[in-house]
């Protein structure tokens, strides 16, 4: 039950909107397999040229990721916000495997309904993924048909899957029973409950380097006390590719950093898209 509950979290409703940052807006439905499902965006136009795709962290929406969308359009890129499945605004997916190839097929989804979009076929986009949602923002680049310019990632990925699902548990982020939160039920519940979200993903992870992967730009953002997907873990992972590079922000817990050192962390992502978008 745990496992399946971090895919299919509890929805928050949207605690913060594009007008409380003075963006402009277009409500996007892009469309999904399966009868009447489709992800909800936020399309905040500005430039033509240079498109950010944005996630999300898990049980979370895209109204978590305003702020980091508020600084890109502020520096001309035209930024679009989604809701995965399961969260926000977007359809329900009910199912128990293949779930890393379906958020992969989210992030997809958005940036090729994008293309097809009347003056952004010709752009060079990004995308953003926070936690959760950096695990497929990175393994798109196995997709031969969904070539993006370049990637950020904010508090993961990570080398290794399963040691995160305790990591997630020990910081209370599912309502696990009193009765197994110590002794030998924890080990038990611990150990089952990250074999089981592990396998529901039914990934190949970490993604090969091969391809995409040697040659495509990789920005991680790591927080130097994140207890969730430690700093040691998400640097082991960005040796894997060549053009992979990390900032390591010191201080600085799960997907806080635009809270702790805001001006490094805006230079680092608007330093790092520059290079690679141009």
């Amino acid at each position: 039950m745990l496992a399946y509950l971090v895919y299919h979290p509890p929805r928050r409703p949207h605690h913060k909107h594009p007008r409380d940052f003075g963006l402009p807006l277009e409500e996007v439905a892009v469309p999904l397999p399966g009868r009447g499902r489709a992800l909800h965006v936020w399309l905040c136009r500005g430039g033509a040229d240079r498109v950010v795709v944005i996630g999300h962290g898990i049980g979370l929406s895209k109204s978590a990721s305003l702020a980091q969308a508020a600084f890109l359009h502020e520096q001309g890129y035209t930024v679009a916000l989604f809701d995965h499945r399961n969260h926000g605004l977007s359809g329900s997916d009910k199912a128990f495997w293949g779930l890393s190839e379906r958020h992969t097929d989210d992030v997809v989804a958005v940036v090729e309904h994008l293309r097809g979009t009347a003056g952004y076929q010709d752009a060079r986009y990004a995308v953003f993924g926070f936690s959760f949602s950096t695990f497929p923002s990175l393994y798109l680049l196995k997709r031969a048909g969904c070539p993006v310019d370049a990637i950020v990632c904010d508090s993961g990925p990570a080398l290794d899957i399963q040691p995160l699902f305790q990591n997630f548990l020990r910081a209370k982020g599912l309502p696990v029973p009193r009765a197994l939160r110590s002794g030998p039920s924890w080990s038990v519940l611990a150990a089952v409950f990250s074999r089981l979200g592990t396998a529901m993903l039914q990934a190949q992870w970490p993604p090969p380097a091969a391809d995409a992967y040697l040659h495509t730009p990789v920005l991680i953002l790591a927080g130097e006390d994140d207890s969730i997907i430690p700093v040691d873990g998400a640097r082991a992972l960005a040796a894997r590719y060549p053009a992979a590079e990390i900032e390591v922000l010191p201080g600085t817990e799960h997907l806080q950093g635009l809270k702790t050192d805001p001006d490094r962390y805006r230079t680092a992502v608007l330093d790092f898209l520059k290079r690679a978008l141009g």
